[in-house]
């Protein structure tokens, strides 16, 4: 017998429509956080980035692909990974189908590593994805977005992520769910975390490009397409730390 509260059809639908005001207030209120997002200043990028990409080197802006909107995934793949982070393939699944709508609408979608080309295409293949995935080797990109760290800074600390200075990290407070998705990587907890999670916005405009957002942790909760499901499920998220995999090696259920 369920231990969950239990009613009649009416008593369900009075709280459904009490619930439906909040719902539409929340909507509501995203609709001015859109907004805000969009009236954030641009900020002019003069620095030549390049990447390495399946049609040669390119430019940042070759990344708009002719649009005018750029979006870029900063997925954890650090140089010394053998597989791309859990959390980042998750999101990741959904790429396929939204970057081509996107597209559609004057926004191009990317995704964007730190390791060597020749291994996200390894591990693109392995994944079955088909969305654009470009390498920023040896390159700026990832430690100027704030997604990326040096050996160095790691050990002093004092580098910023999410808006927010952080401390030197030792073994002794590394949170079990990063070892497990280092080892699950190839790697240490220190190679792991030297790589972070984000997402970055660009407009070009006038043959120039811009930076106009950025967004980290539990910012990126709403391109988690799994994410807005559970939370319309039974028992929403029901998490006690992480429970999900890459979509290869979940067992048969």
């Amino acid at each position: 017998m369920t231990t969950h509260k239990t009613g009649t059809r009416e008593e369900w639908l009075k709280a459904r429509l009490d619930l439906l005001e909040a719902e539409k207030a929340h909507t509501r209120q995203g609709d001015v956080l859109a907004q805000r997002r969009q009236a954030l200043p641009w900020v002019r990028i003069d620095k030549g980035y390049r990447f390495d990409t399946d049609a040669g080197n390119a430019s940042l802006r070759d990344l708009f692909g002719g649009r005018s909107q750029l979006l870029v995934y900063h997925f954890m793949f650090g140089p010394d990974y053998k597989a791309g982070c859990p959390s980042c393939s998750a999101i990741a699944d959904g790429f396929n189908g939204f970057a081509v709508h996107l597209a559609q609408h004057d926004v191009a979608l990317w995704a964007v590593s730190r390791a060597p080309l020749a291994k996200l295409q390894a591990y693109k293949k392995r994944m079955g994805w088909s969305f654009p995935w470009a390498s920023s080797y040896a390159g700026d990109f990832n430690f100027d977005f704030n997604v990326a760290v040096t050996e160095e800074q790691q050990r002093k600390g004092g580098t910023e992520y999410n808006y927010q200075r952080n401390h030197p990290l030792n073994a002794k407070e590394v949170p079990p769910p990063i070892l497990e998705f280092a080892t699950t990587c190839g790697t240490d907890w220190a190679g792991f975390s030297r790589d972070r999670p984000g997402m970055s916005a660009f407009a070009l405009e006038d043959d120039t490009v811009y930076h106009t957002y950025s967004t980290y942790a539990r910012g990126l909760d709403g391109i988690w397409g799994m994410y807005p499901w559970l939370d319309r499920a039974p028992k929403g998220r029901n998490e006690q730390g992480p429970w999900w995999r890459r979509h290869d090696e979940y067992g048969a259920r």
